[in-house]
């Protein structure tokens, strides 16, 4: 009989890639998935061979939002069949632990970020406070843990001593060769979330100073009407686009189709001075080089791959400077493909199954 995995996660799951990949890579190798996360308003459709839910929650923000997703999460476990609970985030730990506890069942927790050190927190010491204290009395308990990055792991490992293995959030192999086709304006693009940090308030005026260029903004969240309003009182409507939430499979057409990805964030606490985003590869896979933050795991791929270029200055100004200069003297990209089957998620699979077999 197949065992029963339940993955649960607070986000949007039409949208989550990571989530997604981890459930049908589940489903591929013989378990039995539900995957269960949240409904919004403006959620995308959502269809997979796996089974999900979604839950529509009164609250969408606030301690309430988390408590309300916990209590219904709660329930939700403790009356559904499982052999196997993976909670995504410290949002989601402290129901799936009670009920791993209570029903004696298997926990694997996936750490996509260091959750008490993203932006939202940084000046918020209170709130902070309750998630560090959420983690310190259910993190030292972790037998089955894995993450994004090296430096996430080594973080919780000497704050916890909680051993977490490194599954990254890669692209599944392209089964087709990008294909450049010329335009008459260069194309610069930010793909993923529009959340604080994101350096999208220093990209949108750095668009003054680049001559023959548009940039395309592909995603939704938390600042998209501010900086909307911020290109309209820039006049950079006829320069600037905003192309809003797309699926998946709407990224792999459009992110071969740009001349630079970006992936600049703001050292705005550990969480985004530690992560490896996904767009670094999903440009990779892509054939586009990237303009990116300076940071540790992000150096690590564009330095020694060659992948694109490094800045440790956001200034709208220097942003420009550093875009026209890849605009001019496009990048050779020609080895990119060689290095994109060592990170892809084809890859990191095997990684994650042999957790999930090895789990206590």
């Amino acid at each position: 009989m197949k065992e029963r995995i339940i993955i649960s996660v607070s986000s949007d799951l039409a949208t989550d890639q990571r989530v997604q990949k981890v459930a049908k890579s589940c489903f591929d190798n013989g378990y039995d998935v539900l995957l269960v996360g949240r409904k919004l308003n403006n959620s995308l459709p959502f269809s997979a061979s796996y089974r999900h839910k979604r839950f529509n929650l009164c609250f969408n923000q606030s301690f309430l939002f988390y408590a309300e997703l916990n209590i219904r999460l709660f329930f939700y476990l403790l009356f559904s069949k499982s052999d196997i609970l993976l909670a995504n985030d410290t949002d989601t730990l402290p129901a799936n632990f009670l009920v791993s506890k209570i029903r004696r069942k298997k926990l694997i927790f996936d750490a996509h970020e260091l959750f008490p050190e993203v932006p939202e927190l940084v000046n918020r010491p209170k709130v902070k406070k309750v998630w560090e204290k959420i983690e310190n009395v259910f993190f030292p308990k972790l037998k089955n843990a894995y993450t994004v990055s090296g430096s996430i792991a080594d973080y919780y490992k000497d704050r916890y001593g909680v051993h977490m293995e490194v599954v990254r959030n890669v692209p599944y192999k392209r089964m087709d060769l990008p294909i450049k086709i010329k335009k008459k304006r260069k194309t610069i693009l930010y793909q993923g979330a529009l959340n604080k940090g994101r350096c999208l308030e220093y990209v949108i005026p750095a668009m003054q100073w680049i001559e023959n260029a548009e940039l395309i903004i592909a995603g939704d969240g938390d600042v998209r009407a501010e900086l909307e309003k911020f290109m309209q009182d820039l006049k950079l409507s006829d320069r600037v686009t905003f192309l809003g939430k797309l699926l998946p499979d709407d990224f792999k057409k459009l992110t071969p189709t740009a001349d630079v990805g970006l992936c600049l964030l703001e050292n705005m606490g550990l969480s985004y001075y530690f992560s490896l985003p996904n767009r670094i590869f999903d440009y990779l896979h892509a054939g586009v080089p990237v303009l990116a933050s300076d940071f540790p795991e992000i150096k690590k791929i564009v330095e020694k791959y060659k992948t694109g270029l490094l800045t440790d200055n956001i200034s709208p100004e220097s942003i420009a400077e550093k875009l026209n200069e890849m605009l001019s003297n496009p990048m050779n990209t020609a080895h990119f493909a060689e290095v994109a089957k060592e990170y892809c998620w084809e890859n990191e699979e095997k990684k994650l199954i042999e957790i999930i077999q090895n789990s206590e």
